[in-house]
């Protein structure tokens, strides 16, 4: 594969990317729904984009509303080769403080409202999300933002709850004694459909508050998370300026481009061909194989 078109999905804050040549938003039509919004595409030197608010543009979708299988299936109908997730999160550890970064790597999923997989009743998959992101996409987004100004720590887990009100202070001291690291609303199942596409995916999470935890600092309100968001954006904005000058003109392949390769269990005879059609772009290459 000759090159890079990454796809971007911004989190509360992060509503567009400015510098971009050849800007254009454009609408991308899905069989599994409507995206949060029209798609920015565009280019960074030799790197094509395309940025999608996750929460739409005014952030209009509340976390649950937002339908991650269509904005997954518009990003690879565009021909993203790997996805970038930026998302504000709380956190579950004293020493990640408001303002840091953390590269996830680990995800435990407590959302239940949300259709989670691409496949289905007349074709049926099971995909490995043991390792949930791209290693590769991952490490160079944690040095991109320390290059940005960013304190990052490599690695974490994130723990994805419903919404969207936030948590009890239970529930918060559960996760943490789960050895949770951060707490957001819209990574699940968003990394698990990026695993479906296969698509790499790294998910760079901003930290704007405590969560309910800590007993010396007050408990998270969204007139606290708004201050620190405003930094966080220009912060993610520099990230993604930085880590699209790091990578390297030509695009090695990925094993997470043959995802699916194994995972279809339906034998092509009994496949129901609506679900073939709907799927033409997630999983075209593994069902003509």
């Amino acid at each position: 594969m000759a090159g890079w078109t990454l796809g971007v999905i911004g989190g509360s804050g992060v509503y567009d990317l400015e510098g971009l040549e050849d800007r254009k938003w454009v609408a991308v039509d899905s069989p599994f729904g409507t995206p949060s919004d029209e798609i920015l595409t565009g280019r960074l030197g030799h790197v094509s984009l395309a940025f999608l608010p996750r929460h739409g543009r005014g952030h209009r979708l509340p976390p649950s509303a937002v339908d991650a299988r269509a904005n997954i299936d518009a990003l690879k109908r565009l021909g993203c080769t790997d996805v970038l997730s930026l998302s504000a999160v709380g956190s579950l550890r004293e020493a990640i403080a408001p303002g840091d970064f953390v590269v996830v790597d680990q995800f435990i999923d407590r959302t239940f409202a949300r259709e989670k997989s691409f496949f289905g009743p007349g074709l049926v998959a099971h995909v490995s999300v043991a390792e949930p992101v791209c290693p590769r996409l991952s490490a160079l987004a944690a040095e991109a933002a320390r290059a940005a100004g960013a304190h990052v720590f490599p690695t974490g887990c994130y723990l994805a709850m419903e919404g969207p009100q936030f948590s009890t202070k239970a529930e918060s001291a559960l996760y943490r004694s789960w050895g949770c690291d951060v707490i957001g609303m819209t990574n699940m199942p968003e990394a698990k459909l990026a695993r479906e596409a296969e698509l790499p995916y790294a998910s760079v999470a901003m930290v704007t508050d405590y969560d309910v935890w800590h007993e010396e600092i007050a408990h998270v309100e969204v007139t606290h998370i708004v201050e620190v968001l405003h930094a966080n954006a220009a912060k993610a904005r520099e990230l993604v300026r930085r880590l699209v000058a790091a990578l390297p003109k030509r695009r090695d392949a990925s094993p997470i481009d043959q995802a699916l390769d194994g995972a279809i269990i339906t034998p092509p005879e009994a496949r129901d061909p609506v679900m073939v059609a709907r799927l033409s772009a997630i999983a075209g290459r593994a069902l003509s194989a």
